[in-house]
């Protein structure tokens, strides 16, 4: 049996090294993930990564700059017809789900497949995840991260609380981030004030507030408009209220 080379031993122990480190940032990256979650179920954002790369493409260049209008409010300063209307436009089984809506993931590779984007599909708490945490993108690996928060956040966070924290987060308009902040530009009023009318226009741009707008409506932002005031009525005004009055 030939001894070990001083160079093969240096090689050993350089890879040894190498793993050593890679699991320790590999703990120390889920440690820090934990910690923050479990921090944020308790604590207001001072602001989401998609508010952070928003004022970075301001700042150089990439769109033009616009300050950000970012105001958190409890959920007790929130209209209650406006999680219904988030809900009934977004992700109507959140009530029930663990993060992730099964059939509407199917349906969303099944466009892929037929040669379209992978889009459609995110639940509630999975785009709390991506505003959050991540960046703006559709690989797969940013997609797994975005699984990965999903689940820390449905397994650490009520109901009540990951629906605050969209609507807070959620953009509603080119720089402008919450529901508060959104409310007092269009309307001229607090949250704690919406209609349902109100409410359903605001949940009708969120899936693109820079392309659809609530202060000047399109015809499709008014169709998409009176479609989730409709479902708002099919869901009801009692479907929410264990978990927005609830723990």
């Amino acid at each position: 049996m030939n001894p070990q080379s001083p160079m093969e031993g240096k090689r050993r122990s350089l890879h040894y090294r190498l793993l050593s480190a890679f699991a320790k940032t590999a703990v120390g990256l889920v440690v820090f993930s934990v910690l923050a979650v479990l921090l944020l179920r308790f604590v207001p954002p001072v602001a989401s990564a998609f508010m952070a790369a928003r004022y970075a493409e301001g700042v150089f260049g990439s769109r033009a700059y616009t300050a950000i209008d970012y105001r958190w409010v409890n959920w007790k300063k929130i209209s209650p017809q406006m999680p219904l209307a988030a809900v009934a436009a977004e992700d109507q089984k959140f009530p029930d789900h663990f993060g992730f809506d099964f059939d509407a993931l199917a349906d969303a590779f099944e466009r892929l497949e037929e040669g379209g984007r992978i889009r459609g599909g995110s639940t509630i708490s999975q785009q709390v995840a991506k505003n959050l945490f991540l960046w703006k993108g559709q690989s797969f690996f940013r997609k797994g991260i975005e699984v990965y928060f999903t689940v820390l956040i449905e397994s650490f966070w009520p109901k009540r609380r990951i629906l605050e924290v969209y609507l807070n987060i959620a953009e509603f308009g080119d720089g402008i981030y919450g529901v508060e902040a959104a409310a007092r530009r269009y309307f001229g009023k607090p949250a704690a004030k919406l209609s349902q009318r109100e409410a359903a226009r605001l949940a009708a741009v969120l899936p693109n507030p820079t392309r659809y707008k609530a202060a000047a409506p399109s015809a499709y932002v008014q169709r998409r408009t009176a479609h989730i005031e409709r479902q708002m009525r099919n869901l009801g005004s009692t479907y929410l209220r264990d978990v927005w009055d609830g723990d």
